[in-house]
């Protein structure tokens, strides 16, 4: 047998607040209020999606809505942030940067700013009582115009050091482009946060570049796109600029038909970083630990290279200098440890 994945130490760089939430979870807060989901969200679960056209990437909002509504009381949030918190632990994720939408719950949770405290506060709670580091990624959303970034950008600048890390931009990349947020960005650049945009997902390399070039980029949301072009993959391995590949989303929303058309492998090899994340879980049927599955058994992955895959996330993380020290020694004695059938070879008979 291989090295256990659930015991190879690494961190979650590219997860959504809303879309962590178990499937399990989902159904019984529906019910407890009464509230009717779709067949795509019960008994025909994970739904099947096709979101490269307008069409699709509707729907697939629209199932994120039905989601999102579940969660009505301050206990829900609790409760979301424990149980995925527990996830990330079974998964080996030691370290966690979740992002959310503020504007997303603010009418039903007392505005902005107490939304967002709200979910430090759970978020903060969920990490001790799960044995994790996590932190909080404020998203603005590109289908709304870009005073609302700077609104939430100034937002997030507030709690730089109190539990926000980072400032991301998210949804539909085909409804604006990234230069059309760059004050937002700059507000988060200057109170020391992460720029974390998505781009490279639905739009192609230009949509990348215009996130490294226009936003300063640490890190780009799937990036994938970047293998369409040599140049653009160079400069982002001579930057180390991650991408946080997310391979059963791309399959999942209709990027790529299966999971070994995501060109994981080839920016790899190219020296990009890359750090795995799951997106939404709750809309793509699997977490994290399915993304490193996928590195060993689609994209042929060494354990070496399993173990470097790891360590690329956490130096892609925004993680106390001493929390990635440990990780990595861990990381290498993960790797250092012989696989149990390795183990049983050499024992005694």
């Amino acid at each position: 047998m291989p090295r256990p994945l659930d015991k190879l130490p690494k961190a979650h760089l590219h997860l959504h607040f809303t879309g962590s939430m178990r499937h399990s979870t989902l159904i019984e807060l529906a019910r407890e209020q009464g509230l009717h989901l779709p067949d795509a969200l019960e008994q025909d679960w994970p739904p099947r999606l096709r979101a490269t056209d307008e069409r699709g990437w509707f729907r697939f909002q629209r199932l994120y809505d039905i989601a999102r509504s579940v969660l009505a009381k301050p206990e829900h949030v609790y409760r979301l942030l424990l149980e995925t918190a527990e996830d990330e632990a079974t998964a080996g994720s030691r370290w966690l940067e979740i992002q959310v939408d503020p504007s997303g719950y603010a009418q039903r949770f007392g505005g902005l700013t107490a939304t967002l405290e709200l979910v430090l506060d759970a978020a903060a709670r969920a990490a001790e009582r799960a044995g994790i580091g996590m932190a909080v990624v404020v998203a603005a959303n590109r289908t709304r115009h870009p005073l609302d970034a700077n609104t939430l950008a100034r937002l997030a600048a507030q709690y730089a050091g109190k539990g926000v890390v980072g400032f991301g931009l998210s949804n539909d990349e085909r409804r604006a482009q990234a230069r059309d947020f760059d004050r937002a960005f700059r507000i988060a650049k200057r109170a020391g946060l992460l720029a974390v945009p998505h781009g490279g997902e639905l739009l192609g390399p230009r949509s990348i570049a215009q996130c490294v070039d226009d936003l300063e980029a640490d890190r780009v949301g799937h990036g994938i796109r970047a293998a369409e072009d040599q140049r653009l993959m160079e400069r982002l391995a001579d930057r180390q600029i991650c991408c946080e590949v997310c391979p059963t989303s791309n399959v999942g929303l209709g990027v790529a038909e299966r999971a070994a058309d995501v060109p994981v492998r080839r920016l790899f090899d190219s020296g990009v970083p890359i750090a795995l994340g799951s997106d939404d879980p709750l809309l793509f049927g699997s977490r994290l630990l399915r993304q490193y599955e996928l590195a060993r058994d689609v994209y042929a992955f060494r354990d070496g290279e399993i173990a470097e895959l790891a360590r690329q996330s956490i130096r892609s993380s925004s993680a106390p200098e001493a929390l990635r020290k440990e990780l990595m020694k861990e990381i290498d004695d993960w790797l250092m440890t012989p696989p149990p059938e390795s183990s049983a070879e050499s024992s005694p008979q």
